[in-house]
């Protein structure tokens, strides 16, 4: 009875509202939903009098009794600006039951999606509201229950008369424990087609990120301006899918609303497309959390304010105002031009400029930020480099240096990395693309152990780039103390250090889709295309087959093919890939070296035996007749192998050379770098009134390891094109491991072979 007695203040009786709705008349009504009718009316309430609308349970729809009082619970003691107001109920006959809420005049989201009317920075700022307000139900501070809503959808937004945003009907929502990172709750499978998060369709375990995962559907309902689904012969089919491949393969203009297009502001739409994305990720641990998606669609509004000119951003000010020399422009889109190209800002001492998303970049000085504590020879010094945005730059020995980077003008929620920028003082291959060997010693300030990284990456405007740390900024000062210890390669030569940069990160996708996915896994009987994907050469490739194959039709044996055999007595495996090209694997025996390796019996590799070595390098030399190959086709070499031992081996670069390239060239042999074990960011501590900063070990190049399927592990050793006619692919590499100066063995290395997969 008290469960009662704390909502008796809302309770309107049922003549009042048969008098506000001309007793439920035609003309009053204005929707129909899940529960049931919808009327609006004028009538006095706990807040005064206004008109209301009134949502009257109809049990016919679906929900009853428990669904009634749940709203009436969550809407009297979860308020928000954002979340529909309940103003009253009415419970009575025993059949009426009616809700009494605030009256948004225009109605719900899903009737506006398609409206020309509704601006690009309209939409924006419905879906910022509607995200605060789903936000504050999911509670990220702890401070109350976890509301988890379960039916988030666009016709479950309503607006008001100013366009406000604001979430409704909470009557199929659960409570979850407070101050947890995670509630899990084991619940019945309820919601809308095309909305609901497909873990929870499979297992029935609702978390708040099944609430993420509907509202990244209809943030793309916003992009795109229309539903979820469409309709036809009687079926509905989502569009989901279709829209995460358009995001994953660049093509949002293809689904975009095309009224929008010219509306939208480049990186207003980026940053709204990459969380709408991630809102749909399969995994639930990568989609981000509301208060997170809250943060990138306020950064979404900010960049299409400044694009409309709704004022100069006052950062900014701040920027011009200490330029050195003085800016001259006489438009907005002059200064952008020059911001983009970059400006000395700081007395000189620091460069300022803004990159293609508009986020702002900035490099320290060497002069301003490296700190000699202990000069070694006269060679340490700082001179005058034309090349150098400063003019100048330090001739030092990377060892026993102070670093004290101070950035004063970064992006909010933007993810850097701090940078050493530099160069060799001799003459270097300016027009090379491979990363460079440094194995350059560091380590933050209140770290015990010290860091490596052992590549620096090629920029495009010649100078080198080795990174060393990443965090997110929270505003846009920052400060970072670490030192250089020492270069374990070319330790006696003095660099060229141009300075430290703050640099915005790349966003890299690392989901792999369903549709993706599929490329990777054997072929589906169901492919519909296999006629025109069977090689033409398939008699003879069956000939080569090591052991009888058995087929009955031509399309039995495509899909023998796309399984794969043995072949050549047993030391190679061909197979198809999904578009039809050939697949070879060379064996162990094949491709390696015998008397740089020993073998041993490995029932689970396709040859029955393995290749193990326990020295610091090792040759692969391999010549295929192009038969086994498809024409005109653009392959990538794997070295197929496993790790079982001694994995800090194996942490450190391993350098590739290829011969074959320096059969062609009197003097030069072709080197790169593979990694063997995927290099991983690793936290470190920071100061209590800083960001938590990361070592940053992954460089920019092909060479990183993937899992496979198979459970091996393969890793890209080389590229090659082939021709049209028959011809001899020969490559000779060896591959040295090579880590801090000291030669390593390669212990707990064991290779399978070698495949070919077309890229």
């Amino acid at each position: 009875m008290a469960f009662f007695d704390e909502f008796q203040h809302l309770k309107i009786q049922l003549e009042d509202i048969k008098s506000a709705t001309d007793n439920f008349a035609n003309d009053s009504l204005i929707g129909k939903g899940g529960f049931g009718k919808v009327y609006k009316g004028e009538i006095a309430h706990s807040r005064g009098r206004s008109m209301v609308a009134f949502k009257r349970l109809d049990s016919k729809y679906g929900q009853g009794n428990s669904e009634f009082w749940r709203e009436i619970m969550m809407l009297s003691r979860y308020t928000h600006e954002n979340l529909i107001s309940l103003l009253g109920y009415c419970d009575e006959g025993g059949d009426q039951k009616i809700l009494v809420y605030e009256y948004a005049s225009n109605g719900s989201l899903d009737r506006h999606l398609g409206a020309t009317a509704l601006t690009w920075m309209h939409r924006l700022k419905i879906c910022l509201a509607a995200a605060k307000g789903l936000s504050y139900l999911h509670d990220p501070k702890g401070t109350q229950q976890r509301v988890l809503h379960r039916d988030i959808k666009s016709s479950n937004i309503l607006l008001d008369e100013n366009w406000n945003a604001k979430v409704s009907d909470l009557g199929l929502s659960k409570i979850g424990p407070a101050n947890q990172q995670h509630s899990v709750l084991v619940s019945n499978i309820v919601g809308t087609f095309g909305y609901l998060d497909p873990l929870y369709m499979e297992m029935g375990l609702l978390t708040k990120e099944s609430d993420i995962y509907s509202f990244g559907v209809v943030l793309f309902e916003v992009l795109c301006g229309r539903l979820c689904y469409e309709c036809s012969n009687r079926q509905s089919h989502t569009l989901v899918r279709m829209w995460k491949k358009s995001y994953k393969n660049n093509k949002l203009d293809e689904i975009i609303f095309e009224h929008l297009l010219q509306q939208m502001d480049p990186s207003s739409l980026k940053t709204f497309s990459n969380v709408a994305y991630q809102c749909l990720h399969k995994s639930r641990e990568q989609r981000p959390t509301m208060a997170h998606v809250v943060q990138e669609l306020e950064t979404a509004v900010q960049f299409q304010e400044i694009s409309e000119g709704v004022e100069r951003p006052k950062d900014y000010e701040r920027v011009i105002r200490t330029a050195t020399p003085p800016l001259v422009y006489s438009s907005k889109e002059e200064l952008s031009m020059l911001l983009h190209k970059g400006i000395l800002v700081n007395k000189g001492k620091t460069w300022f400029s803004l990159n293609k998303n508009g986020e702002h970049c900035e490099m320290i000085s060497a002069a301003e930020c490296l700190l000699a504590t202990a000069i070694a020879n006269n060679n340490d010094r700082y001179i005058h480099d034309q090349n150098s945005r400063f003019g100048k730059v330090g001739y030092l020995q990377l060892r026993k240096i102070n670093v004290h980077a101070r950035a004063q003008f970064l992006s909010p929620r933007v993810t850097y990395t701090v940078n050493l920028v530099f160069r060799p003082p001799y003459t270097d291959d300016i027009n090379s693309k491979e990363p460079v060997y440094v194995a350059i010693v560091y380590k933050l300030d209140e770290e015990r152990e010290s860091s490596i990284a052992y590549i620096a990456d090629r920029r495009e405007d010649g100078w080198l780039m080795v990174q060393f740390y990443q965090f997110t900024s929270d505003t846009k000062y920052f400060d970072l103390r670490f030192q250089f210890e020492a270069t374990r390669e070319r330790d006696h030569y003095s660099w060229l250090i141009e300075g430290i940069e703050f640099q915005p990160m790349e966003k890299v996708e690392h989901e792999v889709l369903e549709e993706e996915m599929a490329d990777m896994h054997p072929i589906s009987d169901s492919d519909t295309n296999w006629e025109q994907k069977l090689p033409n050469d398939y008699e003879k490739i069956i000939k080569w087959s090591k052991d009888s194959v058995r087929w009955t039709t031509k399309k039995e044996l495509y899909f023998l093919l796309c399984n794969g055999f043995l072949i050549n007595k047993g030391e190679e495996w061909l197979s198809l890939a999904k578009n039809g090209k050939k697949c070879p694997i060379l064996s162990s025996r094949v491709t390696l070296v015998k008397s740089e390796w020993s073998w041993k019996p490995l029932p689970e590799s396709r040859f029955k035996e393995v290749a193990f070595n326990r020295s610091f390098r090792f040759s692969i030399i391999c010549k295929m007749k192009s038969p086994i190959l498809s024409p005109q086709t653009a392959y990538g070499c794997y070295l197929v192998y496993k790790i079982t031992e001694n994995h800090s081996s194996f942490v450190a670069p391993v350098e590739v050379v290829d011969k074959e390239y320096r059969k062609n060239d009197s003097h030069l042999a072709k080197l790169w770098f593979i990694y063997l074990l995927s290099p991983q960011n690793q936290a470190s501590s920071s100061k209590d009134d800083q960001n938590t900063h990361h070592r940053l070990t992954i460089p920019k190049i092909k060479g990183l390891p993937q899992l496979r399927n198979d459970g091996w592990m393969e890793v890209r050793v080389w590229e090659f094109q082939t021709g049209a006619t028959t011809e001899m692919i020969s490559m000779y590499f060896k591959l040295r491991s090579h880590a801090s100066g000291v030669w390593r063995p390669f212990d707990g290395l064991i290779v399978q072979g070698i495949e070919f997969k077309p890229l």
